[in-house]
This record gives structure tokens, C-alpha cells and sequence, in this order.
């Protein structure tokens, strides 16, 4: 007898697929039943190895080792998923099976991922192909029926390698570069340097945005506002108040327009993750690991995906979800709903993975025994389902332009026709804990025909301000990281913008570890290390255009029509180049990134910083030699740790209060105030302040 070893990216696939293949006899590792054993690669098994894989001398930063461009590329097997490479390994060599099936998600890191496991693991069997977009049991049924020869994306694969390549040329020798010229670690990468570029212009923007006061005159027309363009000299709207309360306005044109707002698209990763940025608060990687989780609970579908559509089989899937996440969900209570699932099924535009939807393990959930953050996303993304096949909404738009004192005035207004699937919107609001502003609110119906007069209205005039963009969000990062470069990629380029929606998390998340961005509340801003490292680097590494050009060529390689060779000698020569542009720096351009000493306080003897040291307080200015040891004896004998904060509040009152000092006379610890007392020596001494 023998075997085809069917290979997924994950075990959920995995088991969907032995699902559908009646396949059972879990083992450790994989699934064996009939014809089929059914295993599981747990994403990225294989990767490129590090740069010490090609010899002793890359074990350190160094400048004079750069670039580094392999000859013959290694290749390493993930420290934490060596048991399963281990299993798989064992399995494509068992004597009964006699072909491999790669069933890896179906685009191009999915044949990465199983092309590196299937080389390293040099196997050589015949290998077919399951491309198939739908975990739907009847697509992976007719997939399994019309198998392509593996050879058939040989094409694909290439383009795959081309672009881990290129990123490890680029990201290894561009972060050892600018590391060993400035003395820091200085991670500079494709996706997360032109990232960082973007919240870098917004705050610039915000910085050297000047603030400027305008005017605007408004005319009360028997309830309806109309209000003049901005003015900006306050004495010309003072006279054109006066001129409008002495003259009368007159309706010169109404324009009525009837408008639609379609539904929402479903949730794709990033979608989801800017969505709940926006109610919640939460981090795309919070969002990202909450969808996980619920995934895992077979509560949600697969989250990492860029799709937001379901495929043409999903229809009696979708249609159960929606009659349960319509009892389910409390804001549906009462609502007049009649899904229509035409506009949400569209299989041409489902890449690798559907959009994120609930399941029908609902049913048996009880929502309330979620945890709060889960329970938000899964209602959220039950939400969204709903909102999609609900009814357009629609509304009446009316413009109306008046002439007063020879100026023109405009009033708008609305009224609702169909309040559709922003009214489901509107009641899901309503049980968030904080509610986003309703920007309808301030609408009204406007009833005002042509030639209607209104003599002498009554005009006011408000004062008000230009503003300055805001700064960046995790929403409108994840937003601007989607559409980036996008004029410059071609339309049937696989990935668009930067990272993917799998990756976009991990990349804010580097940035501020990396303490390149922080985060001040919902915030993003670049910390001054982050600045200095977007004006270093050159406007190749800074700019999304890259990113497109790369996208262009690897969509080219993947059809056969360009030659991954001369892509990666590309990648080659202009790492040559960059190394060879930065040969030394100045030491004023050195200094930039040194460590800034924390500021305790201001020296008592000659008024310059305090800073601190790794055993000490001491003085900036070296003639002075004020110093606080940290190991002084005063503090060493009463058990008592010397803290930045003591120091500093000994440095601004001569005093601080000190909790917990060891007494060696009662054997006991009592609370206290510690002074200061410079003698202008080499020493300063320390004594307790005596209570009356």
C-alpha cells in the first residue's frame, strides 16, 4: 500500500483537510487514515540562516566585513519547531509514500514555506500541488480531484526565494552598516525603516505647522444655518455682519441629491485591526493575538488574511452565521434584517485566505463567559458580517446657496430615506462602554425652496483656528502602510503596500521596541533616535517605492517573464553601493545617537546638570567635582537604596523624605526625613532631620 503525504501550513488546515478526506488516526504529528498521511508545517519551519552560518568573521559587527552576499545560501531549521521538521522529514522518506502534496496556502509564502521544508529535507518525490482558497469541505474535495504538477509553480517559488533573499541582503548588511558607523543598534529594514519614515513627515508636519485664526459670519434663516467662506481679516467680518443685519438674504439655488453609503466590506486583518484601534484602543498586535486566540477557540476563521470577500461556496455557511449572530448579538434584539450575502461572495477576490468571519461554534459559546477583550473582537467581527449584507443606507443631501449683502452663503442638510446598515451600526454603537462620535448628528433635514427671502437675519459671527494634522494612530499607520506605494505597484502585483496583514503588527511592535516610536495613548510618535535614523539613511531605504519596484519585478519572476538572477544581482550591486557611500563619519555625526544621561537635578555648588552614573550622581562640570556615591556608607548602614528619586529630591530641597530607614539601635524601621549637607569637599554628608 501506499501513501500521498498531504503537507499544510497549519494544523487547523491540516484537520479541516482530513476532515473532508474522511481521514482520521491522529498520531504525533500528523493525521494517517486510507491513502492519506496529513501533516503540518506550523508556519515558517525554514528560514535563511544567519549571517555567522557563512563563516567566523560575520560572528561580529564589523565594518570591513561588509557586504555580505552568499555565494551558496544556508539554510536552518527553526530552534523551536524541530520536532515537527523532524517528523515530516521522517515521513517523506517512509518507503510507502509515493508523492508529497503541497498544500500550503496558496500564494507565494505558501510555497516558500513548504519548498524550504521539502529541499532541506532533500526529499525527492513526485510532488503535486492543492491550490484551493476555501476550507469549505466540498472545495478541498474538488481540489484534491484536479491536483496540479508541483513543477507548475516552480515560476512562484522562485519569486518566493527571490524576496527572502533580497530582504536578508538588504536588512542583514543595512543594519550591520549603520550599527557599526554609529555605535547603536540600528535595525533598518524594507517594510520597517519607510514604516518609520511615515510617522517621522507626520510629526514634522505637526511641528512646523503654524496656527492661524480665521472667521466665519452666519446668518439664523428661521432655523436653518448658512455660513459664509473663511475670512481671515476680523474687520471685514465685523462689516460684513453689519452689512447682513441691515440687507436681506436671498435662496439663489437648492440642490437636492440622493446619496448612498454601501455597506462595509468584511474584515481583512488589517481592517479588524484599525476597526478595533478606533473603539477599543487596542494595538494591531493585541487585535492580532485576540483573533488568534478566538481562531484557536473556533470562534473566528483564519485572521491573517488580506481578503474581504468569501468565496461563492461560503453561501449557506455565511447565511447560518448571520441568522446566529443575529439571536446571538444582544444589539439585534428587534431588528428588522434580511441578509442579502451576494455583495459579501466574490471567489475571483479571495487571495490565499477568506475574510475573517464568525463561525457557527457560536452556537455553543456563551459570550458572556468570554473574556472581555475576546468577547469585543468576536462581537465586533459578528458585527461586520451583518453590517455587509444589511440594505444600503441612503439619504436625501441638500445645498442651498443664499446671497446677503452681495456674499454667498451655503446651507446643507439631510434626510434619512434608509437607514439600513448604518442603523444596525448605530445600535452596535450604542452598547460600546465609550461612544465614537456620531458624525450624522449634527445634520438636519433642510426645507427651503429657490427665490425664498429673509429680511434683515440675523448674523453672527464665530472666531476659529486652523488645525495641524494629528499625530498617527495605530489606525491610520496601518491605513497609510496599506496604501504605500501604491501608485508605483502594478495592479496584478501579489502584495501591495507595506508588510502584509500578518506582518504589519510585528512591525509597529519592533519599532517601539526597538525604541524607535512610542506610544502616548492611542499615539504613535517617533522618539528622537528614530528622527536621527530616518535623516541618516538614504532615501532608497526610507521610501515605499522600493518596496513597489520589488513587488513589480518578483510578479514578473513568479509569471516567468523576468529572470530572478538579475533580480538578485540587483539587490547586490545596490548593497555594494550603499556600503561603499558610507565609508567613515564625523564625530558630531557619531554623537548622534549616544546615550542621552538621565538629568537627576541641578548641582548645589555650581547650578550645572546632575547626571547619573552606573555607581554615582556626580556634576557635569568637571572643575566642580560635586558627587553622591551611591554605596554611601549613610545609606548602605540604614538598608536603604540610594534612588534617583532621593537624589533628585535632595538636589532641588536639601531634603527627602525616605521610607523605611533600618534603625541598628531598636533593630526596627521607621520613616524619615534624610538631609543634605555639602561641605564644598570631596564628600557631602547625610543626616536625619530630628522631630520635635
Amino acid at each position: 500500500m501506499s501513501y500521498t503525504l498531504v503537507i499544510a501550513e497549519k494544523p487547523s488546515v491540516a484537520q479541516n483537510i482530513a476532515t473532508a478526506l474522511n481521514v482520521g488516526g491522529r498520531k504525533d504529528g500528523y493525521i494517517e487514515g486510507g491513502n492519506y498521511i496529513i501533516s503540518w508545517c506550523v508556519g515558517h519551519l525554514v528560514g535563511l540562516a544567519a549571517a555567522d552560518a557563512y563563516g567566523e568573521q560575520y560572528a561580529k559587527w564589523n565594518y570591513d566585513t561588509l557586504p555580505i552576499l552568499p555565494k551558496e545560501w544556508q539554510y536552518t531549521v527553526a530552534a523551536d519547531k524541530g520536532k515537527q521538521f523532524k517528523i515530516l522529514k521522517e515521513l517523506m522518506h517512509r518507503a510507502d509514500v509515493s508523492e508529497v502534496v503541497n498544500a500550503c496556502d496558496a500564494g507565494r509564502e505558501g510555497e516558500l514555506i513548504f519548498r524550504f521544508v521539502y529541499n532541506v529535507a532533500n526529499c525527492k518525490k513526485p510532488m503535486r500541488r492543492l491550490w484551493i482558497s476555501s476550507m469549505e469541505a466540498d472545495a478541498i474535495r474538488a481540489g484534491f480531484a484536479d491536483l496540479k504538477d508541483g513543477a507548475d509553480y516552480d515560476a512562484l517559488y522562485s519569486s518566493a526565494l527571490c524576496r527572502a533573499k533580497a530582504d536578508w541582503i538588504i536588512g542583514i548588511n543595512a543594519t550591520r552598516l549603520f550599527s557599526c558607523l554609529y555605535h547603536k543598534t540600528l535595525n533598518v529594514g524594507r517594510v520597517q525603516t519607510p514604516t518609520l519614515k511615515m510617522l517621522v513627515d507626520r510629526e514634522a508636519k505637526i511641528m512646523s505647522f503654524k496656527k492661524e485664526k480665521y472667521y466665519i459670519v452666519r446668518l439664523d434663516l428661521d432655523g436653518a444655518e448658512a455660513a459664509s467662506a473663511r475670512i481671515s481679516d476680523k474687520e471685514k467680518t465685523e462689516e460684513l455682519k453689519d452689512a447682513c443685519r441691515a440687507s436681506n438674504a436671498v435662496c439663489v439655488s437648492v440642490n437636492r441629491e440622493k446619496k448612498t453609503v454601501t455597506p462595509p466590506k468584511l474584515f481583512d486583518l488589517t481592517t479588524l485591526q484599525r476597526e478595533a484601534n478606533k473603539l477599543y484602543g487596542y494595538t494591531a498586535k493585541q487585535t492580532l493575538d485576540l483573533a488568534q486566540a478566538l481562531y484557536e477557540k473556533r470562534l473566528l476563521t483564519y485572521p491573517r488574511t488580506d481578503s474581504t470577500y468569501l468565496t461563492e461556496d461560503m453561501r449557506e455557511t455565511a447565511a447560518s452565521v448571520s441568522a446566529l449572530l443575529s439571536v446571538k448579538l444582544p444589539f439585534m434584539k428587534g431588528a428588522d434584517f434580511t441578509p442579502d450575502l451576494s455583495r459579501v461572495l466574490d471567489s475571483k477576490k479571495v487571495s490565499d485566505h477568506h475574510a475573517i468571519i464568525s463561525t457557527t461554534e457560536l452556537e455553543k459559546t456563551e459570550l458572556s463567559a468570554l473574556p472581555e477583550t475576546e468577547r469585543n473582537i468576536l462581537s465586533l467581527v459578528g458585527a461586520r458580517l451583518l453590517f455587509a449584507a444589511a440594505a444600503p443606507h441612503t439619504y436625501e443631501a441638500v445645498k442651498a446657496i443664499f446671497r446677503c449683502a452681495d456674499t454667498e452663503f451655503t446651507a446643507t442638510g439631510k434626510t434619512l430615506l434608509c437607514g439600513g446598515w448604518k442603523e444596525l451600526e448605530r445600535c452596535y454603537r450604542a452598547t460600546l462602554k465609550q461612544k465614537p462620535d456620531d458624525e450624522d448628528s449634527d445634520l438636519s433635514a433642510l426645507t427651503v425652496s429657490e427665490g425664498q427671502s429673509y429680511d434683515n437675519p440675523a448674523a453672527s459671527v464665530t472666531e476659529h483656528y486652523t488645525t495641524p494634522p494629528k499625530s498617527h494612530t495605530e489606525d491610520t499607520l496601518l491605513s497609510a502602510m496599506e496604501r504605500a506605494g501604491n501608485e508605483d505597484t502594478d495592479e496584478d502585483a501579489e502584495r501591495r503596500g507595506l508588510g502584509t496583514p500578518a506582518t504589519r503588527a510585528a512591525v509597529i511592535e519592533k519599532l517601539v521596541s526597538a525604541g524607535f516610536a512610542e506610544r502616548k495613548g492611542k499615539q504613535l510618535i517617533p522618539t528622537k533616535d528614530g528622527n536621527n535614523l530616518v535623516c541618516v539613511l538614504p532615501d532608497v531605504l526610507t521610501s515605499p517605492k522600493l518596496t513597489a519596484e520589488w513587488e513589480n519585478t518578483l510578479t514578473q519572476i513568479a509569471k516567468g517573464n523576468a529572470d530572478a538572477d538579475s533580480f538578485i544581482c540587483g539587490i547586490e550591486d545596490m548593497t555594494r553601493e550603499l556600503v561603499k557611500t558610507y565609508p567613515f563619519l564625523s564625530d558630531k555625526d557619531k554623537a548622534l545617537f549616544k546615550e542621552e544621561k538621565p538629568i537627576v537635578g541641578k548641582c548645589p555648588r555650581c547650578g550645572k546638570h546632575v547626571f547619573e552614573g552606573k555607581k554615582n550622581y556626580y556634576c557635569s562640570n568637571r572643575e566642580c567635582g560635586f558627587v553622591m556615591w551611591k554605596n554611601d556608607r549613610f545609606f548602605e548602614e540604614r538598608k536603604v537604596r540610594f534612588t534617583p528619586k532621593i537624589a533628585a529630591e535632595l538636589l532641588e530641597d536639601g531634603k527627602a523624605k525616605v521610607k523605611k530607614l533600618y534603625s541598628h539601635k531598636t533593630g526596627k524601621t521607621y520613616d524619615g526625613t534624610v538631609l543634605l549637607s555639602d561641605t564644598g569637599g570631596k564628600y557631602v554628608n547625610y543626616h536625619i532631620e530630628k522631630t520635635r
